[in-house]
Parts: structure tokens; C-alpha cells; sequence
């Protein structure tokens, strides 16, 4: 099997080498890079599987890089950051970002992390059969393809693993435990917010007025549901 590509975007150089050996004992190919400019350079190349990305960097930040790959690819990213509010925390999965990890963190939580995004980055990709058709919206989850009104729409491997599981199961309300366990793996540590952002974002992608949505509802105190009507056309 072909080792995982991961790039390391990181400018505290004792930080970027204690994540390095981490990965590479885990059997990963890693490539750090410790400036922004660089790093983003280095993803836009294609060749990794996964960017973990520092949010302080010289030249770029770990936000502007964020912002440029995701109108650019797929590719999952992993945000490292110091800051110490909850709400800077998810600036990054406002972005796009498919997780984030604070700091100070253990090398094992990041190796752990990494393999997570990766495992629900495979599944989102190998698919799990079936075509969705809503009025307006056609989620394809074996290829992966999603449109909305007749134009495609890219999503990130957690955004297309929450419209999977709401397409799967329209009307149905789930909670944020259960959409975090059906996006993000049930072994995720992260918290109720991490979720919530991550349909914000799928949210900006879908609807055309999102303080009127026509797909994903929130139904306040449980979580959230899926509204869009079936086209049998």
C-alpha cells in the first residue's frame, strides 16, 4: 500500500519535528515546510494527502492558506492553533478546515487526528453508492459529486459526510452527537460547536438565503435536519 503524503506547515521548528518523527513512525511521508508562502506553494502542488497547518505563520497564515486551497481543491486540512477562545479556535473550520487541534497538544492526539480525517477522506471518496435527487439539490456519493440548481459545488470530506447522512435520512433530526459521530468518527473528542460550523459552511454552499433555508433546518435545543423535497422526476 502507498504511504500517506502528509505536509507539515509549521514555523516553530522543535514543533514541526516532534509532529515529523510522530507521523513517520506511523508510517506516514512527511514534508515540513515552516513558512506560509512556501507551504502554500507545496500544497497547491498536489501531491499530499493531508495539510496540517499551523495558524501563525510568516509570510501567510495558516487562515489565508486555508481560504486559497479551499477554492482551489479537496484536499483535507488539520489546523494547528494556539489561540486560546473556542471561537478563534474555528476560524479555521470556518475556512473549510476538516478539524482543528489545539495547542499544547500530544504528538499522539495529532497522529490520531490525522488518521481520522484520512479514514472519513477515503470513505467520502470510495463512496457509499446511491443518487440523491431533491428539487434544487443531487448528491451523488459515488462519485462524490454534488450540484445545486443544475451548478457543482465542492465540498470538503466532512461537508459531503454530513450531506450524505442527512440525504440518507431527509426529515430525520439529528442531534449533535450523531452528526458529529456520522462526519467526524465516534472516537472524536472535539465539541458541539466543531459540528455547527461545519454546517454553517455546508449551509453557505447550498442555500441561496440561509435565514430561510430550503435544505437543512435547525431545530433549536436537539440539532439539526435535512428538509429538501425529493424530485422523482
Amino acid at each position: 500500500m502507498t504511504e500517506r503524503r502528509i505536509l507539515v506547515v509549521e514555523d516553530e521548528p522543535k514543533t514541526a519535528e516532534t509532529v515529523r518523527l510522530y507521523l513517520a513512525h506511523a508510517g506516514f511521508t512527511v514534508t515540513v515546510v515552516h513558512d506560509g508562502r512556501r507551504g502554500l506553494a507545496e500544497a497547491r502542488a498536489g501531491r499530499y494527502d493531508l495539510v496540517l497547518l499551523d495558524l501563525m505563520l510568516p509570510g501567510l497564515d495558516g487562515l489565508q492558506i486555508c481560504r486559497a486551497l479551499r477554492a482551489e481543491q479537496k484536499v483535507p486540512i488539520i489546523m494547528l492553533t494556539a489561540r486560546a477562545t473556542e471561537g478563534d479556535r474555528v476560524l479555521g473550520l470556518d475556512l473549510g478546515a476538516d478539524d482543528y487541534v489545539g495547542k499544547p497538544f500530544s504528538p499522539r492526539e495529532v497522529v490520531a487526528r490525522v488518521r481520522a480525517v484520512l479514514r472519513r477522506s477515503g470513505r467520502a471518496q470510495a463512496g457509499g453508492g446511491g443518487r440523491y435527487r431533491f428539487v434544487g439539490l443531487t448528491v451523488d456519493a459515488g462519485t462524490r459529486e454534488v450540484a445545486v440548481r443544475g451548478k457543482p459545488v465542492t465540498l470538503t470530506p466532512t461537508e459531503f459526510a454530513l450531506l450524505r447522512a442527512f440525504a440518507r435520512f431527509p426529515r430525520r433530526v439529528f442531534t449533535r452527537d450523531e452528526l458529529i459521530a456520522a462526519a467526524l468518527g465516534e472516537d472524536y473528542e472535539g465539541n458541539d460547536r466543531t459540528i455547527d460550523a461545519h454546517v454553517m459552511n455546508l449551509r453557505r454552499k447550498l442555500e441561496l438565503d440561509r435565514d430561510h433555508p430550503a435544505f437543512i433546518q435547525t431545530v433549536f435545543g436537539v440539532g439539526y435536519r435535512f428538509v429538501g423535497e425529493r424530485d422523482d422526476s
